[in-house]
């Protein structure tokens, strides 16, 4: 494998790239994997074949994959919890809230911390072992914290998580405590603790296991190619995501890009990439057709996840996601994303605040005319409905804060009478 810097052009070999995984211009990297001689149809029956695994690393949604993913990484280091495998639900009641004709939800929520991160995690871990470290690092509002805790847990080593010290949820946190991470709460935003792990993670011996890390992209290429198996290898109009930190974005349309290079689909899907108002730099850059990204300094919405004023992958997703696939981005309103969390929630499904972000979106795209109400469309739910559960009960039980869909609990004696009355105008 070789590694291209996206801001540089130079191409670097394994052995000239160290941890944190940057150029040495200070640009993100990214790998290419030498897939001459790699036979799609062979790879499809092998992937049908992994199917019927158990209790192996190929029983997993993501080295299920592996020759696209790590080909050259010895199985011994792979660690694992069969991460994937995740639902991919049609969802009626979603699509008519959306407009749309047919609508699919991935749900990468059932993932086995909760999130999409899992997918990536997977690899950056297992990449890091084969290294031979045993301390791993990641900046983070959550749920990339927690993922990358349960994986260190499960390989017997040690994990660090730098918190920003607002606008995060606690659920994550708690969940990163009771997986055993050690925590440092600093004062400030995602972008300066990503800024401190780049200058001194080495120096430290740390393994960084945020998205400036090519493993990490390389394992989260397994959701598009597993999303793309669940159809037969033929994939909708339009794909829909958050993007916050905008490694999957990147990571969509690298895997996007292999599989029509390896011969998997005969064309691309349209992405659209969602972020919140208070943290849409990468939007705003989009719309204008600027050069460059401006940060936002001080980023807030309350989609926790999607709190991020300097998205360090917006130039791979520009390039690699948004331009060669004819995409798009929108932002919206954090009303406008939990009201399609609770349609998500009612349908079934659920999720976190920050997965809404893609329904929201591509509401709102179906409204400006970008998406047509013919289309089919995937879109992606980044994280569980219970990694946030202040939301769900502000959205609901708030007097303040209740939404258009807001539920509620009723009080009553336990009588006939006053159970017929809930069921008769419930």
């Amino acid at each position: 494998m070789t590694f291209e810097c996206v801001d540089c052009g130079k191409v670097l070999s394994s052995e000239q790239v160290n941890n944190p995984f940057l150029c040495p211009c200070g640009g993100l990297l990214d790998m290419a994997h030498d897939f001459r001689g790699m036979d799609a149809e062979r790879l499809k029956q092998l992937f049908d074949r992994r199917l019927a695994e158990r209790m192996t690393p190929y029983a997993g949604g993501v080295w299920r994959y592996k020759e696209l993913i790590a080909p050259e990484l010895p199985e011994s280091f792979i660690t694992t919890k069969y991460e994937g495998n995740t639902g991919l639900y049609d969802s009626a009641p979603t699509a008519a809230y959306a407009g749309v004709r047919r609508l699919l939800l991935k749900a990468q929520s059932e993932n086995p911390s909760g999130s999409f991160k899992d997918n990536g995690m997977t690899v950056a871990v297992s990449h890091g072992r084969s290294l031979g470290y045993t301390k791993f690092t990641c900046t983070s509002t959550g749920n990339t914290s927690s993922s990358l805790a349960m994986y260190a847990a499960l390989a017997g080593c040690s994990s660090y998580v730098l918190l920003p010290d607002r606008d995060i949820s606690m659920n994550k946190v708690l969940q990163t405590l009771a997986y055993g991470a050690s925590l440092l709460s600093f004062r400030g935003t995602y972008d300066d603790g990503i800024r401190f792990s780049e200058e001194h993670s080495e120096a430290l011996g740390l393994y960084v296991c945020n998205s400036v890390n090519p493993f990490r992209i390389e394992g989260q290429k397994s959701i598009i190619f597993e999303t793309a198996h669940q159809l037969g290898w033929k994939l909708p109009d339009w794909i829909v995501l958050p993007g916050g930190a905008l490694s999957n974005a990147t990571a969509l349309g690298k895997g996007l890009r292999e599989l029509k290079q390896l011969g998997f689909i005969d064309k691309l899907p349209r992405v659209a990439v969602v972020q919140a108002e208070g943290a849409s730099p990468f939007h705003r850059m989009v719309a204008a057709e600027a050069a460059q990204l401006v940060a936002e300094p001080q980023p807030r919405t309350r989609a926790s996840a999607l709190n991020i004023g300097n998205p360090p992958s917006w130039k791979k997703a520009l390039r690699y996601t948004i331009r060669p696939t004819g995409g798009v981005t929108v932002s919206v309103s954090d009303r406008e994303i939990m009201d399609a969390k609770a349609v998500i929630d009612r349908s079934g499904i659920g999720c976190e605040p920050a997965s809404a972000a893609s329904v929201a979106g591509l509401k709102k795209l179906v409204g400006e005319g970008t998406v047509g109400a013919d289309e089919t469309v995937v879109c992606l739910l980044t994280g569980h409905l219970l990694k946030d559960t202040d939301a769900v009960r502000e959205y609901h039980l708030d007097s303040g804060t209740r939404g258009a869909f807001a539920n509620a609990i009723h009080s009553a004696e336990l009588q006939p009478e006053a159970v017929r009355k809930l069921v008769s105008e419930c």
